[in-house]
């Protein structure tokens, strides 16, 4: 894809795979790597998904919020949920993002949301890829 204009570039050097390691170029982020429910204290990479598209999104919010002249409470939250499966014997992934906005309506939190599933690029990435769930809570 050829973007009009390039924000960021991530870099993340990985070694080993799900037991391995992972680190950024500028080494903010350096993490162990472990397979879901097995040995080690790692982490996993459904786990970094779901931190990183709930920060994402919770980001598109902010942009949806300032769009509709709304106020985003500062205790916003998402407990993202990511699911690591097989389906007709492929590994596929499935995800739920459950947002919390205390004291807004429920109308108005759900055409935030709305909104947001449309601005975030983790969202745009897995539409029509993977069963994604995204609810008021």
């Amino acid at each position: 894809m050829a973007f009009e204009k390039l924000l960021y570039t991530a870099k993340a050097h990985t070694t080993g795979g799900r037991d391995g390691a992972s680190r950024t170029s500028d080494g903010r982020l350096d993490v162990k790597l472990s397979s879901p429910g097995g040995p080690g204290g790692g982490t996993n990479p459904e786990q970094l998904f779901a931190a990183g598209w709930s920060a994402c999104f919770i980001g598109a919010m902010k942009v949806a919020a300032g769009k509709m002249k709304v106020a985003l409470p500062p205790e916003t939250a998402i407990d993202a949920e990511v699911d690591l499966g097989l389906s007709e014997g492929n590994y596929t992934l499935a995800a739920r993002l459950n947002v919390s906005l205390p004291g807004v309506s429920r109308e108005t939190a759900q055409s935030l949301v709305d909104a947001a599933h449309q601005i975030c690029p983790y969202s745009r990435a897995t539409r029509g890829n993977i069963d994604v769930a995204i609810r008021v809570v």
